[in-house]
């Protein structure tokens, strides 16, 4: 029997062998970490279809942020869960709401060791549970929504929040929230666009954790799961408005999608992997059915080596310890 001269399989053969043959790794510093605070609470409260993740209280949400930044993650991403709701949203343009307090305590505890990042959207604070206000059909009125983004951001940069995330996927967003840093004089201000914002079904869990009152949903808006070409001209318009990052949102199934906006984007690119991935791993490792952590790592290696520079992951500390552990 004759042997090639090209061997693959003599870069396998031992766990040294591996390590130092990978095309790609992971570090603490690419990992992002979703994180939620609620009004109101008195202690932690566990989200039941995310085993291990909780809406923070102050106290809770201060202590995951300086644990993140020890491990050295590369930043936090914070939703704000508040006890009163309107049409409007207003709760998110008050300096003393949930939110922004929320990012005021995590700059205070972490300073500059930590990219503090928020969440500009209405959902969570919306009594109908939408990402924009209605118009009297029960339509979202994109215009009237950018004008509370814009105030929203300026309103959460105020707090001190170093990136911004615009994940309502309304018409020229990214714009009305540059141009509303910038008059504010908030320049130096980043804004990490959810450039391609999937209508998904693994979006469930994430329903849960922000109370959400959502009826319906939100495929008028959202991208349509059928469409790949449409993500580049979404992508390509937030990079026309000043984006920083641009985002793929949801990842593990839409890494196609991911790669495509790699391949193109002079800016980095950032992917998240949403609520539902995390259940159905922690779900089936709970039944024994997989290797949780070999699950793990697996599926945010597989998002990374897709493309994506950053990845906001519900697993993004325990990750940042393995990784750790394993140097």
């Amino acid at each position: 029997m004759s042997f090639p001269n090209q061997r693959p399989r003599r870069l396998r053969t031992t766990p040294a062998m591996r390590r130092m043959t990978a095309e790609h790794r992971l570090a603490p510093a690419e990992l992002i970490l979703p994180a939620f605070i609620r009004e109101g609470l008195s202690e932690p409260n566990p989200i039941a279809s995310m085993p291990g993740v909780v809406q923070h209280t102050t106290d809770s949400l201060k202590r995951a942020a300086a644990e993140a930044a020890d491990l050295g993650l590369g930043g936090i991403m914070l939703f704000g869960i508040p006890s009163v709701r309107d049409a409007e949203g207003s709760a998110s343009l008050d300096p003393d709401g949930v939110l922004n307090k929320a990012i005021r305590d995590v700059r205070s505890e972490v300073g500059d060791e930590l990219v503090v990042m928020s969440d500009v959207c209405l959902d969570e604070f919306t009594d109908h549970g939408h990402c924009g206000v209605l118009d009297a059909d029960g339509y979202v009125d994109n215009d009237a929504t950018l004008d509370i983004y814009a105030r929203m951001a300026v309103a959460q940069a105020d707090a001190g929040a170093h990136m911004l995330g615009p994940s309502g996927m309304m018409d020229g967003q990214v714009a009305a929230i540059r141009e509303a840093l910038e008059t504010a004089g908030h320049s130096n201000t980043a804004v990490v666009a959810y450039a391609a914002k999937y209508a998904s079904a693994f979006y469930g869990p994430f329903r849960e954790a922000v109370d959400s009152q959502l009826k319906g949903d939100r495929r008028t808006y959202q991208m349509d799961a059928a469409n790949r070409r449409e993500a580049i001209r979404e992508v390509e318009l937030d990079l026309a408005e000043g984006a920083d990052i641009v985002m793929v949102k949801p990842a593990m199934s839409y890494l196609d999608i991911l790669a495509d906006v790699a391949a193109m984007s002079p800016v980095p690119v950032a992917a998240y992997q949403i609520s539902g991935e995390y259940s159905m791993i922690e779900a089936a490792a709970a039944n024994g059915w997989i290797d949780r952590q070999a699950a793990i790592l697996e599926s945010v290696l597989g998002i990374k080596r897709a493309g994506a520079n950053m990845v906001l992951t519900y697993w993004a500390a325990e990750l940042a310890g393995w990784l750790k552990e394993s140097r």
